[in-house]
């Protein structure tokens, strides 16, 4: 792939949702790529179209899509997740509130461990499960959940954990000791997990391995819900489909009906047929991203050092964002500041529950990569 290619003039062409910046700015901030999509997922939603087949989806489509998610969860994760457990909807926050309004008392408490996915924050509130912000802590440069906090959490009464692994936005990918800790904990309340797992395509530095949560242990298996798809890995988030592994038999009771009744229609039939396609065909595209995405990862610490001096910044373990700690430069919100001095369009870190850092997404061209970080050292410089 000629990730070059992919140039902000080139970007602006078309209506993307991350490249939706001032003229001559660039988009740095919601988490999509710049790369396009793979070869076959093109291919595949062409021939929808032009057969004008955009109908409501086939049984067929959704068993090749099922077939091709227990495949990859197999091969990429040593996860031989049963065919009763695997359920099909939407998207991942939909996903969520459903698993909370079937399996908890409205008024539950939910633990979200911060800083944290956007929505997190304020979508189990505003359906009726108050969130428990827990600060994760720095253990010398490395984000760390704060277990003792999440403990506490659940002793005062809240019964489930959000977990996202890898970490959005700090790109940890957690190893199993910490997994596995995390479970214990649960289980001593008798609380569950939600784990969201949209980025565990997007594993980036060498050595680091995905381990599924629910893998970790027979107990966490039997308390959590867990929730993946192709949307972030081959950037196809606009075509609405997710997936949903239920290890837990008291969830899947709940879940089933509700699912079988609704939300399982829910995913749109470009999104289940892409998905497949994404899982099935297209691994070496997203193998060729992922190693783009490491060079990526490790630019963006060398062009931090160089042009913004103070700020810290760990070379993520997986996804595509950067996680910039800018309280030391004094700027209490820096993606307004780079908004207005560099046109550089970034995320607000209190918007994740940590103020004072920056979310930058770097899945872009090296040039453009440069070119962001340079003016946003050059509007540090004439602060």
């Amino acid at each position: 792939m000629d990730f070059a290619s992919f140039t902000p003039e080139y970007l602006q062409r078309a209506e993307r949702l991350k490249w939706q910046v001032p003229a001559g700015g660039i988009g740095a901030w919601v988490a999509e790529m710049d790369y396009g999509v793979a070869p076959a997922i093109a291919e595949v939603l062409r021939g929808m179209v032009d057969a004008g087949s955009l109908a409501y989806n086939t049984p067929r489509q959704t068993a090749a899509l099922r077939e091709a998610t227990l495949s990859f969860c197999a091969d990429r994760y040593d996860w031989q997740v049963a065919e009763d457990e695997l359920f099909i909807v939407s998207d991942v926050i939909g996903a969520l509130l459903l698993t909370l309004r079937h399996t908890l008392p409205a008024g539950t408490p939910v633990v979200v461990p911060t800083p944290a996915y956007m929505p997190f924050l304020s979508v189990t509130t505003a359906f009726g499960y108050p969130a428990v912000l827990v600060p994760g802590i720095d253990a010398d440069g490395e984000y760390q959940l704060d277990l003792d906090a999440i403990d506490s959490a659940l002793a005062a009464g809240a019964r489930a954990v959000v977990l996202t692994n890898p970490h959005n936005p700090v790109g940890r990918v957690y190893r199993h000791e910490e997994l596995l800790a995390l479970s214990e904990v649960v289980e001593r309340h008798g609380a569950q997990v939600f784990s969201d797992e949209i980025h565990a395509p997007l594993v980036i530095a060498e050595g680091a391995t995905h381990i599924p949560y629910a893998t970790v242990s027979e107990a966490a298996a039997a308390h959590t819900v867990t929730a993946t798809a192709a949307s972030k890995g081959w950037n196809i988030p606009g075509l609405k489909c997710a997936q949903l592994i239920v290890t837990s038999e008291a969830a899947r009771t709940e879940l089933r009906g509700p699912i079988q009744a609704y939300y399982g229609s829910s995913a749109a039939t470009p999104g289940i047929v892409a998905s497949a396609v994404a899982y099935r065909d297209s691994r070496d595209w997203i193998d060729e991203v992922r190693a783009q995405l490491r060079s990526n990862s490790i630019l963006l610490g060398e062009l931090v050092a160089e042009h913004l001096p103070g700020v810290r910044y760990n070379v993520p373990q997986g996804t595509y964002l950067g996680w910039l700690d800018f309280r030391e430069t004094g700027l209490e919100s820096p993606a307004e500041f780079f908004l207005k001095n560099a046109n550089v369009r970034c995320n607000e870190g209190i918007t994740c529950g940590a103020s004072g850092f920056l979310r930058f997404n770097f899945a872009m061209a090296e040039a453009t990569l440069r070119d962001a970080v340079g003016r946003m050292g050059e509007a540090l410089r004439r602060r």
